[in-house]
């Protein structure tokens, strides 16, 4: 089962307050005050060495920030861990695939499931004992058109579908909270439009944020645009209010709308 959806009017599904990081004197989240909304389809851009990574790793509970804090449906879980932070419903995707490639694509999202439902264990099973997980795990890969794909090893798929057996294992997570670390990374741009339309397809419960240096994915799916830069938020709007925005282009956008 899914969780419901957040209703209106409730607490920010994720939150910042004053967040700060430095490692010795160098400050790389300075003040971030950053609300992401039920339901949110929210992008995070910025420069290269802008602090984006950094940011979702302080959300995620990766790294502990040196003063703020992180709330979660307006809980504080600043002092949570990775593990439990997951299970209270945030999950993510990283730049670069962490898949068991030797396994099959159903197999890697069955685990996820397991782990979420508390029986990791049946997964050294026949996997037939565990008919409900096999049946999740199926809905999910349906979802972002991979059912073709259950039975093959991930390592023979395309970059580009691998990248979708990721969301695939985050969802198997159930979030309420899908943080996506470029996920168009290493997909030609002929191929983008494949994981743009499994974002797009993904339940409107789920708060989505993406982090994300393609542009074009990036104007096609935020309805809202936080812009960091030097680990602090330099702007925030709608698409087309970044895109307006004369100093937002002279710092990170250049001609790249343009083009």
């Amino acid at each position: 089962m899914t969780r419901a959806a957040a209703g209106s009017g409730q607490a920010p599904m994720l939150e910042t307050r004053s967040l700060c990081r430095s490692f010795g004197a160098l400050e790389v989240a300075r003040e971030v005050n950053f609300r992401l909304e039920p339901g949110a389809r929210h992008a995070l851009i910025g420069p290269n060495g802008a602090g984006k990574t950094t940011f979702v790793n302080l959300l995620t509970g990766v790294l502990s920030p040196s003063r703020g804090s992180v709330l979660l449906e307006g809980e504080d879980v600043t002092a949570l861990p990775q593990a439990k932070r997951v299970k209270r419903g945030i999950a993510r995707t990283f730049q670069i695939t962490q898949l068991f490639r030797g396994l099959t694509v159903q197999e890697n999202v069955c685990i996820a499931v397991s782990e979420r439902l508390g029986v990791g264990g049946a997964m050294l099973r026949p996997a037939g004992k565990r008919r409900d997980v096999i049946d999740e795990a199926s809905r999910l890969l349906k979802m972002l058109r991979l059912g073709e794909d259950a039975g093959r090893r991930v390592g023979e798929l395309p970059y580009g579908r691998q990248r979708l057996v990721e969301i695939a294992i985050a969802l198997g997570l159930d979030p309420r909270v899908l943080l996506l670390d470029e996920p168009a990374a290493g997909i030609p741009s002929a191929e983008s439009h494949i994981l743009l339309d499994a974002i797009a397809a993904l339940p409107k419960h789920i708060a989505v944020l993406i982090i994300e240096h393609d542009m074009d994915l990036v104007f096609r799916f935020a309805e809202r645009i936080t812009v960091l830069v030097g680990g602090g938020i330099f702007a925030e709007g709608t698409p087309a209010e970044i895109a307006a925005n004369s100093e937002v282009r002279s710092v990170y956008l250049g001609t790249a709308l343009d083009a």
